[in-house]
């Protein structure tokens, strides 16, 4: 799941995966494949109109074609403009007799050239709307379909722009939006008009048989979003839940540093043994992956010279569902934790580079790319979210060689690596050794947290219980 946020409300995101063996599968074959031909077609209006009206600001002859071409979309401008006059003047109109004042302007649109090189989702929508490809879709996953591509080529100029200023950041120049591969798929989005929610079930629209989709949601219906996938495709459910009322500050809290063979170690700071989660058996999978695939590839190579087969996405697919599944539940044991224990306020430690990790051995840097850290700290946000506790996100830079026994804090000034020993031991100044994670899961606290103290912490709270995730 993933949250999106308002004043009142939060985002919710259920996701069902179909197989190819599916009642579903070949429908959503056929229809993300049309989702695909109208986004390629509209963007090959977009992208025409740029390049052409760019060539205009270069002083760049057109050709006679390109002439005819250009001129035939501004004739659809004057069109355009007077149907807008006319949708205009009838909400003037209802706005009178309702006795309500009509707050919107009319806005038309100037004709495509140098000055004006896009064409945008209205206008867009307006020229595409009577052709087949837009036809062979539901008008509104049409729509949809078009101001997903609208939102691509904004982020494109928005990029432009960037670029222009800070060309430093970026390989080249950006590129315009792609088109779609030619016997590819491209995302359906239906609107809660299209699918609705009824007792349980997400039911369908008529074209798709009318078919119930069985949903766990307890929020009101958004929108249903169609993924393809490799061999599969992933469902969507985007529906709306009453955000909870956050819980007060109760000065209770724990710490979570994160890593590889313990996953998560969360510390508190109400004298409670802290605890580890145990991440060897996701180290486990993650190996156990590698090597398949590694052995997969081989013989696809060497005897039907492919990069990719059926076996490999199905192992993919099993790896997936193995990660997902471990990140759900490990989440779910850290709020559970800190329920029972009347804990209100959850602070994560968060190093942004773990996935540019340089510096470890090639074994355990490929055992830390695939462990989805960054997916287990969403997964608490919006766990917490639920149940109103309070979480903080905190960059946890030199907490793994600071020593919480001495009160230090976590900068350059107290940080020595060496004080790191063997066997995950942190040694103190004065040679006591802890945990070196329980160390840096209490430093983490402390940069949040500056005034807690290691005497205030009893030694019960120095050693760590192991849990593992069935």
């Amino acid at each position: 799941m993933t949250t999106k946020k308002d004043d009142n409300t939060v985002q919710r995101v259920e996701k069902h995966m179909i197989n190819q063996n599916h009642e579903l599968y070949e429908l959503l074959n056929h229809y993300t494949f049309l989702s695909k031909n109208l986004y390629n077609y509209a963007n090959y209006q977009l992208r025409q109109v740029f390049i052409l009206t760019s060539k205009l600001k270069e002083d760049e002859e057109l050709t006679t074609e390109q002439h005819e071409y250009l001129n035939s979309i501004n004739a659809k401008v004057n069109e355009f403009n007077e149907l807008r006059k006319v949708n205009f003047e009838k909400a003037k109109q209802r706005a009178i007799k309702q006795g309500k004042e009509l707050n919107k302007k009319l806005k038309l649109i100037n004709y495509f050239n140098e000055d004006n090189k896009y064409l945008g989702y209205d206008f867009l929508e307006f020229l595409l709307k009577d052709g087949i490809d837009y036809k062979s879709l539901m008008s509104q996953v049409s729509q949809q379909t078009l101001k997903l591509l609208d939102k691509n080529w904004i982020s494109f100029f928005e990029s432009i722009k960037d670029w222009s200023k800070h060309k430093e950041k970026y390989n080249g120049r950006p590129k315009l939006p792609k088109y779609k591969k030619k016997n590819g798929k491209n995302i359906l989005v239906f609107t809660n008009q299209n699918c609705k929610q009824k007792k349980g079930y997400i039911q369908f629209p008529k074209c798709f048989n009318k078919y119930e989709l069985k949903t766990n949601i307890n929020g009101n219906l958004q929108q249903v979003r169609i993924l393809p996938r490799n061999k599969h495709y992933v469902i969507e459910v985007v529906y709306k839940i009453e955000k909870k009322e956050k819980l007060n500050d109760n000065g209770k809290y724990i710490s979570i540093d994160i890593g590889l063979d313990n996953f998560a170690t969360v510390v508190n700071n109400i004298g409670l043994k802290p605890i580890i989660i145990n991440g060897k058996g996701l180290k486990s999978i993650n190996k156990y992956y590698n090597k398949k695939l590694s052995y997969y590839k081989e013989i696809a190579k060497r005897m039907n010279n492919l990069d990719y087969t059926n076996r490999m996405n199905r192992l993919t697919i099993k790896r997936n569902n193995k990660i997902i599944d471990f990140v759900h539940k490990a989440s779910k044991k850290v709020i559970d934790y800190a329920l029972a224990n009347n804990i209100n306020t959850i602070i994560v430690g968060n190093n942004k580079d773990w996935k540019r990790e340089s510096n470890m051995s090639k074994v355990v840097n490929q055992s830390f790319v695939g462990i989805p850290h960054q997916e287990f700290i969403n997964k608490l946000i919006y766990k917490c979210e639920n149940v109103g506790l309070n979480i903080i996100i905190t960059e946890e830079s030199y907490t793994s060689g600071t020593s919480f026994l001495d009160n230090e804090l976590p900068n350059k000034e107290n940080y020595n690596k060496k004080r790191r020993v063997y066997r995950g031991l942190f040694v103190s100044n004065n040679g006591v050794k802890i945990n070196a994670d329980v160390n840096g899961a209490y430093q983490i606290m402390r940069k949040v947290l500056s005034n807690v103290k290691a005497d205030e912490i009893e030694g019960v709270g120095l050693h760590p219980i192991r849990v593992n995730i069935a």
